[in-house]
């Protein structure tokens, strides 16, 4: 059954789910010791899961913060790429964690990118080159509950640009 929370009309492909599944096992994703457990089609969603186990556990026996920070890193990064395609440069670019309880029972986070949003980011983007997103996150229990906030900041770039970018600081960094 799944949890009101996680409830989504959104479906899973064969190639979104084999994503999700190869994601479960790549080592740096797998140490964090949550679980992706949705991810859509169209990779605007993702549903994760972090529950305390040998991997999370820290020394006060609750989830380990840096397992919450860790296992919210590649998500709008993999996301927004696959959704603007290969004339588009994604980095993150910082991300900061604020806890608010201890804690011991499964938590759950969801990712997603509106219709709307990828609107936003690509007129942003048609306009100035470049631009960032801030992510606002929150790992929460069954019921809710904020266990953390985080803030990730997304950068977003034309590769072109970007390009030019890069080369202009090059010839900056030379003439010094």
């Amino acid at each position: 059954m799944a949890l009101d929370l996680l409830k989504t009309d959104k479906k899973e492909s064969l190639k979104s789910k084999g994503f999700r599944i190869a994601m479960n096992w790549y080592p740096m994703f797998f140490a964090t010791g949550a679980k992706i457990k949705f991810w859509s089609a169209d990779w605007s969603e993702v549903h994760l899961r972090l529950t305390l186990n040998i991997w999370t556990r820290n020394y006060v026996k609750t989830i380990f913060g840096g397992s919450m920070f860790s296992a919210t890193d590649p998500f709008y990064v993999i996301m927004f790429m696959h959704m603007l395609g290969k004339n588009f440069v994604v980095w993150d670019k910082s991300a900061n964690i604020k806890f608010k309880r201890p804690a011991k029972i499964p938590l759950y986070m969801i990712f997603k990118i509106s219709p709307e949003l990828l609107e936003q980011v690509k007129n942003e983007v048609k306009t100035s080159g470049e631009t960032t997103y801030i992510a606002h996150l929150q790992w929460l229990d069954k019921d809710k509950n904020v266990y953390a906030e985080l803030e990730r900041t997304i950068y977003i770039a034309d590769k072109k640009f970007y390009k030019e970018k890069l080369e202009k600081r090059k010839l900056a960094a030379a003439s010094k």
